[in-house]
């Protein structure tokens, strides 16, 4: 068979979907697998994605890279896993499933009911886990998908009843269970596919881990002030807060008057961003080594830091000056001295077993204590205490025994015990507390601030801090075997290493308890009587120490409500129950080295798949979440890295450079943007960025690309198979090797093949090292450059080899050499781009050879041969230069290319010279007569120098005249080849050394008499600008080719068309200049015959021209010959 005729205008995305319609009928995916199979591992574990909703463009980044180096490591002839993660669990899934039925509090969920809650949490994790697969294959990537429409359907099922029976088809036969137990088990061994972090082997797994760390002595269950979601009603971690947890907001802020005990008419003033927080206040801080004004304003006196004076109101007199450490122990009575809350003795707080032991009441607590954070740079430099309402108050009260006043519930309404603010929520109290503290007199002023306030990273909340109760893990033993642990792994980019020692050095113990429903069970059971508690390491040892409940949860899978049902029984006798709190999930997603290796079943299988060779995810939040985790649970469970090299990559921005959002109109849908640029177009994109920097991504920068490198491409593919099929060429199948279908390198004469040929074993060898080592956007330049050469070298200095009638060797060479190339080609950019590689291989591989491998995914990753003759790669580079630059030179006085010119000279510093080939190659690229090369750069250029007065004149100062003297003495033709060498140079000025840089320097080039010059990076090419009246002639015939050869194309004719051309209305010297070159034109244009007179036959085609300065009329149509 012969190729297949390749469109002139190609539908890029239709064809991406014919390309995922034989994949699928083909069954590629798995045929790849089966050809690795019991190869060396390269193993890979998927950061679990959220399956919550709609994949974006910039979920597209990170999986593009995923896919690329999974190929990539498949064609080097390793097997993988191939499994993706979906991250399931957690507040992300339950604040949507809320908004899908409309509630607005836990309470709702209560009444709702939590095993039907929990259900539908399931049910739209399984919904976006189908979405997000469809979306994942047509981004082309490669995995051990599910059946979407079998995740769609186990939804449907577990919405009718949970525990009604199924069988799926599993891997090795026949898998039967309740719905909900198969759901558990989906991405475990018998079922394949993705992991799900709801499984309940990732959830036992994790009871494992978590009692390792109460066997060590790191976990424990303490009280704290902590950010609190009162629309969650959960508390927000310190890795969470600070990914993704701030925004910047305008509040009232308040300066309170707070009336000093015994000291009439005084007054501390104290300032607070947080109003509601004055219902808790026990104390007020100074700093000891402040200065503190003591200022009387009418018949008040008040006390503030000197440095914040410009906060009073009106005329005042400074009566005098203090320091803190004076104040320390004043009383006070508090705004709110009134309140049940602020009498009770010890405090007022739900939490009884964690109150901090004292008798005082708030109210008799009230005192200045000394505190070192208290500043002034922000308020007055007097702090409201309230230990009970921030994580640095609490640290300080614990620190002084301080009472606790709690004023907040779960959902941010205030207490009993606190008057009129009791049921009131924490969002609508700040003007209430103004009015009241203004009908006290206590009110001293309202002030808009404008700070960074920390929000809910899912609902957007404004955060509350709030006395609660979790569980946390100790890191002040585990932070250093962790750090150990992190530094024997790869960070890409380097930065990582040290974000992540810098996290591990300063984070605070990790709080891994959430107060909701839908999550990770805690194996926590508390004892009922005696409240000590302990830690289930897995299913197993839950069944042996049930005592009640067991037959209430067996059928289900860990989570609530079923699980809440065991019960344990304690030493002591009593009963124990399961804490009600659910799992932080980045335990969910950090257990998955250990839960989806089978590291509990299978031990031997985990030891061939761990660590893993490559993760990666966005560092922007992940040093602190997913990578963290992993970090965590590796060093605890097996002391050993989870991974040998973490790769990731920044943010991807609108192309305005402003992040994507719908309300600023700049977001873009992954489908549309599939379905519109193309995706081998967003891979391309995506591959080429500089993974540090962030990714401005859009429909612009879109076109570009396809324009820069996917048209290219396919142009120089349909060249390539429009010409082998008017010629009937074939490749030569007699050795064929479906791993390495592009046979064996071809020998050719011709320099441009060999040249072409090294060239591109230097790609290779350059690519495969830039892809072994994770440098996508490294490899992405040398291929775009390879097809630059391609095409707008190789390609267009060859044409005429193709063109030509005659099927000589030199013909054959040129076919069998792009033939190879671009097989070759199309294997290396198979991983970025694979697509548009497979509808190429199809047809250059597939339709000439049935040993083929189906796919091109299938081939092994082309190797590169020795360099033969590499001086020719350097000899080749310098030709370029000297063609661009005498190109430039012809520009730089007006002469267009089509304008015979006698002769090029060429200079170059690292005085290489150019084999005669090459010469000639130049010489026909410049067209120039001659080539010739000379030694002394003065025959072709005069330099002039002149400082850049502007950074120069303010760097010397008096010594400038000086310099620019100097600068004028020096030898110029020297000074600027150390310019070219070392960027700088070096003048003696005053006996002393003084250097330039290039940029300080001006350099003035003036060519030699006759000549145009061009000069770039060491090489000076100059052209002889002369212009005799036989090159004039050869210049008025080459422009009359280009009219011709553009008619032909217009008229669609076929490429070897002969023709009749009409001359009509020429002038003498342009029938003249056709006479002396008539040979000529007639090659260029496949003409029989030129006419000058027209003979009144129809013409197919016309076209009035002045391309040589005279009108005339061109007319051709098919020759009879």
């Amino acid at each position: 068979m012969s190729f297949r005729p390749v469109p002139s205008s190609v539908d890029f995305v239709a064809q991406e979907h014919e390309i995922l319609d034989f994949w699928r009928e083909q069954n590629s995916f798995e045929k790849s697998r089966a050809l690795r199979r019991g190869c060396e591992h390269w193993s890979f574990i998927d950061g679990p994605i959220t399956a919550n909703n709609p994949m974006g463009v910039h979920h597209g980044w990170g999986r593009t890279y995923k896919d690329l180096y999974n190929r990539y490591w498949t064609m080097r002839r390793r097997e993988l896993r191939y499994q993706n993660g979906f991250d399931c669990q957690g507040l992300w899934v339950e604040v949507e499933v809320e908004k899908d039925l409309a509630f607005t509090s836990k309470r709702d969920i209560e009444t709702y009911g939590m095993a039907d809650f929990v259900s539908k949490c399931k049910q739209r994790v399984l919904k976006y886990a189908a979405f997000q697969t469809e979306q994942s294959v047509r981004l082309g990537y490669w995995m051990d998908w599910n059946d979407p429409d079998t995740l769609r359907m186990l939804a449907e099922k577990l919405d009718e009843d949970p525990q009604q029976q199924l069988t799926l088809q599993g891997l090795e036969g026949p898998v039967t269970d309740n719905v909900e137990a198969l759901i558990g088990r989906l991405g475990m061994p018998e079922l394949g596919g993705s992991y799900f972090t709801f499984s309940t082997e990732n959830n036992y797994m994790i009871w494992t881990f978590l009692k390792k760390c109460w066997e060590r002595g790191w976990l424990y269950r303490g009280a704290d002030s902590m950010p609190w979601c009162p629309r969650c009603s959960t508390g927000i971690s310190q890795h969470e807060i600070v990914t993704d947890g701030y925004q910047t907001v305008t509040h009232n802020s308040v300066i309170v008057r707070f009336r000093l005990r015994g000291r009439p008419n005084e007054s501390l003033l104290v300032w607070t961003t947080t109003p509601w927080t004055l219902s808790s206040n026990v104390a007020a801080a100074v700093g000891a080594g402040l200065t503190y004004a003591r200022v009387q304003q009418g018949d008040e006196i008040y006390y503030l830091s000197k440095g914040t004076m410009h906060l009073l109101q009106g005329d005042y007199t400074l009566l005098g000056e203090l320091s803190g450490a004076e104040m320390e122990g004043w009383t006070y009575d508090g705004p709110y001295d009134e309140l049940e809350a602020v009498n009770q003795p010890g405090g007022h707080v739900h939490i009884k077993e964690l109150q901090h032991t004292t008798d005082l009441t708030s109210r008799g607590a009230h005192r200045v204590v000394l505190w070192d954070l208290v500043g002034e740079e922000e308020g007055t430099g007097i702090v409201h205490i309230a230990p009970g309402c921030g994580a640095e108050d609490y640290q300080l009260g614990r620190e002084l025994k301080l009472p606790l006043l709690a004023p907040l519930d779960d959902e941010g309404y205030f207490v009993e015990g606190f008057g009129w603010l009791s049921d009131m929520h924490v969002s609508e109290v700040d003007e209430p507390i103004f009015h009241n503290l203004e009908a006290k007199g206590l009110l001293y002023q309202i002030l808009p601030y404008t700070h960074r306030y920390p929000v809910c990273w899912r609902c957007k909340t404004e955060l509350v801090f709030r006395l609660v109760d979790e569980w946390f893990i100790s890191m002040d033993e585990l932070r250093h075997d962790m750090m150990r642990v992190t530094q024997q792994i790869r960070w890409i980019p380097s930065f990582g290493l040290d974000r992540e020692l810098d996290w591990l050095r300063n984070m605070h113990d990790w709080m891994i308890s959430k107060k909701r429903f839908w999550g990770l069970a805690l194996p926590f059971w508390v004892c009922d009587t005696c409240h000590a508690y302990e830690v289930i390491g897995d299913d197993h040892e839950l069944e042996q120490r049930a005592v009640a409940g067991w037959e209430t949860f067996k059928g289900h899978t860990p989570h609530r409500p079923y699980i809440d049902a065991v019960k344990l029984r304690c030493k002591c006798g009593g009963e124990m129950s399961r804490v009600a709190d659910v799992g932080n999930p980045w335990l969910d997603a950090g257990i998955v080295s250990f839960s989806t290796l089978q590291y509990r079943q299978n031990p031997s299988y985990w030891e061939e798949w761990f660590p893993a060779n490559w993760i990666s995810e966005s560092f922007p939040g992940q040093f602190r979440n997913w990578f963290y985790s992993l970090l965590a649970m590796g060093t605890v469970i097996e002391n050993r890295p989870p991974f040998l090299e973490c790769f990731s990559y920044a943010t991807l921005l609108a192309e305005d450079g402003q992040p994507m959002h719908k309300s600023a109109g700049n977001s873009i849908e992954f489908n549309e943007a599939a379905d519109r640029m193309g995706v081998d177009v967003m891979r391309w994109m995506y591959c080429c960025q500089n993974p540090e920097q962030n990714l401005l991504f859009g429909y612009g920068h879109a076109d570009e690309t396809r324009r820069r490198f996917i048209i290219p491409l396919w142009n120089i593919y349909s060249f390539f198979v429009t010409y082998a099929l008017l010629d009937g060429w074939q490749p030569d199948l007699t050795t064929f090797d479906p791993a390495q279908p592009q046979g064996q390198r071809p020998s050719s004469e011709n320099l441009l093949d060999r040249w072409l040929l090294e060239r591109q074993d230097q790609v290779l060898a350059q690519v495969t090292d830039y892809l072994t080592n994770s440098e996508a956007e490294k490899a992405t330049a040398v291929l775009e450059a390879f097809v630059d050469d391609l095409s707008n070298w190789y390609i267009r200095r060859s044409r005429r080899r193709f063109w030509k009638s005659e099927h000589d060797g030199d013909k054959q060479s040129a076919y069998s050499v792009l033939y190879y190339v671009l097989v070759r080609l199309i294997e290396m950019l198979a991983p970025f781009i694979p697509f548009i590689t497979e509808t190429i291989y199809q047809n250059l591989v597939r339709t000439v050879c049935p040993k083929a491998y189906e796919s091109v995914h299938h081939c092994d990753w082309p190797e590169a041969e020795p360099l033969e003759d590499s001086s020719l790669l350097d000899e080749m580079s310098l030709a370029r230069s000297a063609a661009s630059l005498g190109l430039g030179a012809r520009a730089s006085v007006n002469i267009k290319v089509r304008q015979p010119l006698a002769k090029a000279l060429i200079f170059s510093d690292a005085r290489t010279l150019i084999r005669p080939e090459l010469a000639e190659l130049v010489a026909d690229e410049l067209n120039v007569k001659v080539i010739e090369f000379v030694t002394d750069e003065t025959e072709l250029v005069r330099y002039q120098l002149k400082p850049e007065n502007r950074s120069l004149g303010p760097k010397f100062g008096a010594l400038f005249p000086k310099v620019r003297a100097a600068l004028a003495q020096a030898d110029a033709l020297a000074v600027v080849r150390e310019l070219r060498t070392n960027g700088s140079t070096t003048l003696i000025v005053e006996g002393q050394p003084v250097e330039l840089a290039a940029s300080e320097v001006l350099v003035d080039s003036q060519p030699i008499a006759g000549l145009a010059i061009s000069s770039e990076q060491g090489v000076t090419v100059a052209v002889d600008a002369t212009i005799t009246p036989e090159l004039r002639n050869e210049g008025i015939t080459r422009d009359l080719v280009r009219v011709v050869q553009t008619m032909r194309k217009d008229a669609g004719y076929q490429l070897d068309q002969r023709i009749l051309v009409g001359v009509l209305g020429a002038s003498d010297e342009v029938i003249s200049a056709l006479e002396h070159n008539m040979a000529y034109f007639k090659q260029e244009t496949l003409a029989d015959e030129v006419r000058f007179e027209d003979d009144g036959s129809a013409w197919d085609a016309n076209a009035e021209t002045a391309a040589v300065e005279t009108s005339l009329l061109l007319a051709i149509r098919r020759s009879q010959r």
